[in-house]
């Protein structure tokens, strides 16, 4: 049987900083530009999750997709939806908040998930604005 990949694409508007406290504020501006605004900014945030396997034989499907829509807006949506990444998110706690280690904070979220609804997570990607996203495959990366 052939493998299928099949993607659920959702969306939250979150805030961060790109700020480092043990550089100088000349520092931070220097590497992150705009993005290390002390008064935080913001982005529509759009991410993808895709699962990957062999259709189910009585249903043909990879994973439910009400499964996979419930999994994502429980254990991603709810949690960083109007939040403030570097403040209000747990498992950001620590975490430099760009768009690279939230990726793969999210995955560390889901992955177990999906399995459990009978997935294999493959590939998620984040877009933070229409020129700049990002794609995580899980330490599997297809090159």
């Amino acid at each position: 049987m052939k493998t299928v990949y099949i993607t659920r694409r959702e969306h939250f508007n979150a805030a961060h900083k790109l700020w480092r406290e043990e550089w100088s504020d000349e520092k931070n501006e220097a590497v992150f530009g705009k993005c290390s605004n002390k008064n935080w900014h913001g982005h529509n945030f759009v991410i993808y999750v895709t699962v990957k396997g062999k259709p189910n034989p009585d249903t043909g499907f990879v994973i439910d997709l009400k499964d996979l829509s419930k999994i994502v807006k429980e254990e991603v949506v709810e949690q960083l939806d109007h939040r403030n990444l570097n403040l209000d998110v747990p498992f950001m706690k620590g975490k430099l908040a760009s768009t690279e280690n939230l990726v793969i904070e999210i995955w560390e979220q889901i992955k177990d998930s999906i399995q459990r609804a009978g997935g294999e997570l493959a590939k998620i990607k984040l877009v933070e604005t229409e020129n700049n996203f990002v794609e995580y495959f899980g330490g599997n990366e297809p090159f």
